[in-house]
């Protein structure tokens, strides 16, 4: 679920990303799929917003999560960036999907706004100086009482690939500081099996400025 294009920005071009992407697109698209939607987001389910309103899947990898929402009736935006992985995901599954070659943090291609937005295992590709950049453009591409969903991998990370293990409470008080406050926080063990590895869920919704203490957000689940 992730980068790389040629000509693409810093961001799409970690350093064997590309190659690894592509290279092993069958076997990972393989991995992606023998995981359910409904089981990988039920703590996040109460938090979507109700179809058919906008979605994006952000580094929609194999198309699994895009699929399931598309099902689901939403209008469904899918963005991935390498090649093989948008060929893999189109051949798998049929719904219809509009499919963008792009990634974060510019998403240049991608035109809102959306009422969900989806990144699952993709925010651990950007560095520190490309977070920020990032999670304005996220924001700018919600509605108001949008949603954002991120999951997060926590871990060593592996050394064929560019990957860091951002910490929940940063991306936290990344995305209140462009407007996105939290309304859940949850995650658990890797559900392959990786020794080492686990995942945060965060869930923000976008909201109007505001001061003082209402710029919290809500605290429960968290």
């Amino acid at each position: 679920m992730d980068f790389a294009e040629p000509d693409a920005p810093r961001a799409q071009q970690p350093p064997g990303a590309q190659r690894y992407y592509e290279q092993h697109a069958a076997a990972l698209a393989e991995r992606y799929e023998g995981l359910s939607f409904p089981a990988l987001y039920e703590e996040v389910a109460p938090f979507l917003p109700v179809p058919p309103a906008a979605a994006a899947d952000i580094g929609a990898g194999s198309g699994r999560d895009a699929a399931a929402l598309a099902r689901l009736g939403f209008a469904v935006t899918a963005v991935e960036p390498v090649p093989a992985m948008r060929e893999t995901a189109v051949r798998l599954h049929p719904e219809e999907i509009v499919w963008l070659a792009d990634a974060l943090p510019e998403l240049g291609s991608v035109q809102g706004p959306f009422g969900l937005l989806l990144l699952s295992a993709v925010w651990m590709h950007l560095d520190r100086d490309e977070r920020p950049l990032a999670m304005a453009r996220l924001g700018e591409l919600l509605t108001e009482g949008g949603r954002l969903v991120i999951t997060l991998r926590h871990g060593e990370p592996p050394h064929d690939r560019r990957m860091f293990d951002v910490p929940a409470g940063e991306t936290v008080e990344l995305a209140a500081e462009h407007g996105l406050f939290l309304l859940h926080r949850g995650g658990g063990e890797d559900r392959l099996g990786r020794d080492g590895v686990h995942w945060s869920q965060l869930v923000f919704e976008k909201r109007a400025r505001t001061t003082g203490a209402e710029t919290a957000g809500p605290r429960q689940q968290v």
